[in-house]
């Protein structure tokens, strides 16, 4: 797939791995909107494009509905949709006050998972009635998992449940969107730096970096940005769930 020219959709673009997506995608002349809760970050991240950004909860249906309209109309439906949104709270099963607060839990399944298949679900709609592609293909749906799915750490339970659920529904979401030419794939990555691990202490920011066999240090949304460009390039991807983690397997905490 050539996404010169082509509409795009990054949900959790107002920053980290989202962000630097949309910039990529724009930089290859995709024609991208700008998802995110913090309906600011995602404008001001737009303006900066030349771009539209929209507000939006991906877990709400009605707003989804409304957030991926609003893109196609600014653009045009969709051909390419890549879901960063998400959030990673760690907590234990049970903790010192006791059991963990069911809410917490049903929440990060609800932004992570549910959110995830919530805009999954409006945009491949929208691809089944576009024009196939020289390629054959009509779009591609890029979702970010993580490597807690394979191993999550004590206290991410809920974490490793979202992006673990993630991981699951790429091939059966593949495999019924392959006769409309419609590809799945999923990012399952490492330790990324991002927004929410730069807001720890230099040292420990460094400290989990040395804990990667190789490259030894944090990932960069950069390199998310590149898999994904990768991703649409490359037709005969499909159906996978890709690592991007310099080999690193979690440890138990």
């Amino acid at each position: 797939m050539d996404i010169n020219g082509l509409a795009a959709v990054v949900t959790g673009a107002a920053s980290g791995l989202g962000e630097a997506t949309a910039r990529a995608l724009a930089a290859g002349g995709a024609i991208v909107a700008i998802l995110d809760r913090n309906e600011e970050g995602a404008k001001a991240v737009a303006d900066d494009l030349g771009a539209v950004g929209i507000g939006c909860d991906v877990a709400n249906s009605a707003s989804m509905e409304a957030a991926i309209q609003a893109a196609a109309d600014a653009h045009g439906p969709a051909r390419i949709l890549v879901n960063c949104a998400g959030i990673g709270p760690a907590a234990r099963v049970v903790g010192r006050d006791g059991p963990m607060d069911l809410q917490k839990f049903a929440q990060v399944i609800n932004i992570n998972l549910i959110g995830t298949f919530n805009t999954l679900r409006l945009a491949a709609a929208a691809m089944e009635d576009l024009d196939a592609l020289e390629t054959g293909e009509r779009g591609i749906i890029i979702n970010t998992a993580s490597v807690a799915a394979f191993e999550g750490q004590i206290g991410q339970a809920a974490y490793s449940a979202s992006k673990g659920g993630v991981h699951a529904m790429t091939i059966p979401v593949a495999r019924e969107l392959a006769r409309f030419g419609i590809r799945v794939l999923t990012i399952a990555p490492g330790i990324m730096g991002t927004p929410m691990l730069f807001a720890l202490p230099n040292e420990v920011q460094e400290s989990l970096g040395k804990t990667v066999p190789f490259p030894a240090r944090l990932g960069s949304a950069e390199e998310y940005a590149k898999l994904v460009l990768h991703m649409c390039n490359n037709v005969y991807m499909n159906g996978e769930t890709v690592r991007l983690d310099g080999a690193i397997r979690l440890a138990a905490k």
